[in-house]
């Protein structure tokens, strides 16, 4: 279970603002929030935890950059680095009292993410991982993606665009592929929980468009150090810049692939 000092400062903050989230959790209903789109809110808990991450972060850090879902880019003094944060993903689930949510910060270096932390703070779950040395699940549990060979037995997530959101008719697509050649399909409404849960072997794979660098980041890299495959929908595409995805064990990443892709 190697840790370096970095992830131990990706960790510590995603605990802290963790603890901060839970007790707003407790107290949902009380919760300001403000409409930022469609079906989509932002609440005072959300801007209060990447305020958070951002000090401990650039406090740690301050040389290096800053990508947030809330408060935007900032360059750093060190082009070469930068954090890439998900202050709540799942604000949805959050604001509905749904204990389904999670922190993703990354660490971005040369343009590869080299560390993720994804921190499940109402499950008490933190799963993290660093290039070339494993993904874990708290303080000892090594995360290997499954074993199924067969799509019939697995279980695939992937999320479902709402409101205003395009790609409705490619997902309905999607689903009535998929559907008839696996065991289910699931939409839990975490992106960096569903990588994940892919990563720890609940999930056999997972597919989702129209998504944002900060969902993805910390996910797919914890995803590849549990020995899954992860590739763009669009063979080619640049998985971070162009926001789909499309990841799976070994042994079903191909049946998998062609169902999405349609081939």
């Amino acid at each position: 279970m190697p840790t370096s000092a970095n992830l131990n400062i990706m960790m510590k903050a995603a605990r802290k603002a963790g603890r901060s989230l839970v007790k707003d959790f407790r107290e949902v209903e009380n919760l300001q929030v403000s409409m930022k789109g469609a079906g989509d809110f932002v609440s005072r808990a959300d801007i209060a935890a990447e305020n958070t991450l951002k000090e401990e972060l650039l406090g740690a850090r301050p040389t290096y950059g800053w990508l947030g879902e809330e408060g935007g880019e900032i360059a750093g003094k060190d082009p070469t680095r930068r954090w890439i944060v998900d202050p709540l993903d799942g604000t949805t689930n959050f604001l509905h009292g749904m204990p389904h949510w999670a922190i993703s910060i990354a660490l971005e270096h040369k343009g590869q993410i080299v560390a993720g932390v994804v921190f499940d703070a109402a499950k008490d779950e933190m799963f993290y991982a660093e290039k070339g040395e494993g993904a874990w699940l708290n303080d000892s549990l090594r995360l290997r993606v499954s074993g199924r060979h067969r799509m019939v037995e697995s279980v695939f997530a992937t999320g479902l665009p709402f409101g205003t959101r395009p790609g409705l008719p490619e997902t309905l697509q999607d689903l009535a592929r998929v559907l008839p050649a696996t065991a289910g399909v699931r939409r839990f409404g975490s992106a960096a929980l569903d990588l994940a849960y892919v990563a720890a072997g609940r999930y056999e794979g997972y597919w989702e468009r129209g998504l944002h660098s900060w969902d993805l980041a910390a996910g797919m890299l914890i995803v590849k150090e549990a020995g899954g495959l992860v590739e763009p929908i669009n063979p080619g595409a640049d998985i971070l810049e162009d926001g789909e995805i499309l990841c799976a064990n070994e042994p079903v990443f191909s049946q998998f692939a062609k169902v999405i892709r349609n081939k």
